[in-house]
């Protein structure tokens, strides 16, 4: 399935980078250079995937928290990497950058899990996201209007 539009391809960078970082324990800095020869992205492209990274890296053990929370039978360490990077950057983006309205911050991520993960990926990553909504709106439910 063909990923459509410039900021989704900032996120598959960034999923890109993660995901060696995550998985080989890799250089964040070296991954990152590598994975920009091949990307041909704009700069304003880059800095928002770059962002994402460092944002992600820097919230790990809060976000790594709350996928806990969120899918409790699934200790983070024992998540499949793709879930696990998936959810770090959909999480990220929904409470950290308010540059993406959390339902576009979902379906990103659900869109990035059709693409590098198994069948049940894109279930698996709607179904923790949509808990953490829930819970967030819980918390601060939203004026009706009249």
């Amino acid at each position: 399935m063909p990923m459509s539009g410039s900021r989704r391809k900032a996120r598959v960078l960034a999923f890109q980078v993660l995901f060696e970082v995550d998985c080989a324990h890799h250089d964040v800095q070296t991954v990152f250079r590598n994975v920009l020869e091949t990307a041909n992205l704009e700069t304003s492209l880059e800095e928002f995937s770059r962002g994402l990274v460092k944002g992600v890296l820097a919230h790990q053990p809060e976000i790594d928290r709350l996928i806990h929370r969120y899918a409790p039978a699934w200790p983070v360490a024992q998540l499949a990497p793709v879930e696990r990077n998936i959810l770090r950057i959909a999480i990220y983006e929904i409470l950290f950058d308010n540059g993406t309205p959390p339902k576009a911050a979902i379906n990103e991520a659900v869109e990035l899990a059709k693409l590098f993960g198994g069948e049940a990926s894109p279930k698996f990553v709607n179904g923790v996201l949509g808990s953490l909504m829930a819970q967030r709106e819980k918390a601060s439910p939203q004026p009706v209007n009249p």
